[in-house]
Parts: structure tokens; C-alpha cells; sequence
């Protein structure tokens, strides 16, 4: 039986993964910062699957935190075999609207802590020969869109490479690149959502079995649905300027206010 790691487990897609390794009888860390909520999920996994779920209470925006969930992916006696980074927030406002304080913590979630973890959970899988990582991006990532798109970018682009220098070790990296997804993202972030449109919303228990299968056929990037992967093959045919105004027009239309 093998033990996958999932930062920001306790809800949305993290939850999905959560339930979904569960049901195929991995053993699960789960990762967030609220320690009721951890344990809760912890015992309901362990009752409906038998799996075993280990609770680690950890804040990614803090170096303490950060580095505590890379030494348990260090810890080569009780080894992780996946790892699953999907911790990540949004600021509502554009940018000047949103303190550089946040702005700042956002990188830190998003970049640093993928950075480090990815690290610490690569390096002890390299020397088993055998491992895999998910860094949880965004459809952001391929349009000019403020700094959750620019810190979503990163993660595609540092994925691909570490994907590409790792190729033979047994070590699998993936990039995944969701659209809208129903999870609590945006409540969490104050972002109203009515003026999205229903069809592009997502079913996140289905975006991650599509994860899953692409991760299992070796992809380094991923867009789990057709409807954004039509979206974003018609993003490279429109030049690079007009991207910006179209993505800022949308955003300001479709995005949350």
C-alpha cells in the first residue's frame, strides 16, 4: 500500500484527491492549517476506506510550516509516494487593490513552498526510483492575469522542467491546470461567483480522476476537461497583446468581482 501527501487537503480539489486515494486504498498525510477539520476528514476516511490518515497542522505561508511537511517527506522509514501539492488562495482586487503583503504570501504559497516541497519529496523518491508529484495550477497560468496567473505560470514552467531532468529516475511530475472548479475557493477569497457562467464550472471528483489518468499516462501538464482545452488551444492562436486586453475584459466579466 502506498501513502500519497496532500497539502490543503480539508477542502475542494484537495478533498477530491483525498477521497479519491482513499477509495483506491492508499494511505493519505493530509496538510492544511485548521487541526479540527484535519482530524474530522482523517477519521472519515479511515471509517469508510480502512486506509490510515495521518494529520499534519501546517501553515504553507510560514517557513516553520513549510518546513515541517518537507521533513516528512524526507522521512525515508514512513516514505511518501505521491504527493499532491494543491495548497493555494486567491486576492480579491487587482493589482495595487491588494496589499503587497498578500501579494507576497501568495508567492510564498504558490512558488516557495511547491518549490521546497517538490524538492524534499523528489529527492527521497529518486533514490527509491519510483514516486510522483501534482502541482496544482490553474488555466491562469496561459493568460496574462495578475499575480495568481504569473505564480500559477511559475508552477507549470517549474514542473515541466523538473519533469524533464528527472525523466528516467522513475519519478513522475504533472502540472495540473483546472479551470472553475466548485469548491471554496472563491468564498474563502470574498469573490462573488453568479456572474460565472454554469457551463464553465467543474466537478472537482471528476477533474481529479481525469488528473489521475493523465499522471498515469506520463503527462507533464494537464487540462482535465475539453471545454478548457479548446479554450486554451484558441489562447495560442490570438497574439500576445490581445491576449492581455480579451484575458483583463474577461476577467473583469467572468471572473470574481
Amino acid at each position: 500500500m502506498t501513502t500519497a501527501l496532500i497539502t490543503g487537503s480539508t477542502a475542494g480539489i484537495g478533498a477530491a484527491f483525498a477521497r479519491r486515494l482513499a477509495a483506491d486504498g492508499h494511505d493519505l498525510v493530509l496538510v492544511a492549517r485548521d487541526t479540527k477539520r484535519l482530524r474530522e476528514q482523517a477519521t472519515e476516511l479511515h471509517d469508510r476506506h480502512g486506509i490510515e490518515a495521518e494529520v499534519l497542522t501546517a501553515d504553507l505561508s510560514r517557513d516553520a510550516g513549510i518546513e515541517a511537511v518537507a521533513a516528512r517527506l524526507d522521512d525515508r522509514r514512513n516514505a511518501v509516494d505521491l504527493l499532491i501539492n494543491n495548497a493555494g488562495f486567491g486576492n480579491k482586487g487587482r493589482f495595487l487593490e491588494v496589499s503587497m503583503a498578500d501579494e507576497l504570501t501568495m508567492l510564498k504559497v504558490h512558488c516557495e513552498a511547491v518549490l521546497r516541497l517538490t524538492a524534499a519529496a523528489t529527492e527521497a523518491m529518486r533514490a527509491r526510483g519510483r514516486g510522483g508529484v501534482v502541482n496544482v495550477a490553474s488555466v491562469a497560468a496561459f493568460v496574462p492575469r495578475g499575480t495568481y496567473g504569473a505564480s500559477k505560470a511559475w508552477v507549470v514552467q517549474f514542473t515541466q522542467g523538473v519533469a524533464k531532468d528527472l525523466a528516467g529516475s522513475g519519478v513522475r511530475l504533472m502540472a495540473l491546470c483546472p479551470g472553475f472548479v466548485r469548491t471554496e475557493f472563491h468564498e474563502r477569497a470574498g469573490m462573488g461567483t453568479d456572474n460565472i457562467p454554469n457551463w464553465m464550472w467543474l466537478d472537482a471528483d471528476k477533474l481529479v480522476a481525469a488528473a489521475l489518468a493523465d499522471l498515469s499516462r506520463g503527462k507533464s501538464v494537464s487540462i482535465p476537461d475539453p471545454r478548457y482545452k479548446a479554450l486554451m488551444g484558441a489562447a495560442k492562436l490570438v497574439p500576445r497583446g490581445m491576449l492581455g486586453g480579451i484575458s483583463s475584459r474577461t476577467g473583469r466579466k467572468y471572473g470574481p468581482q
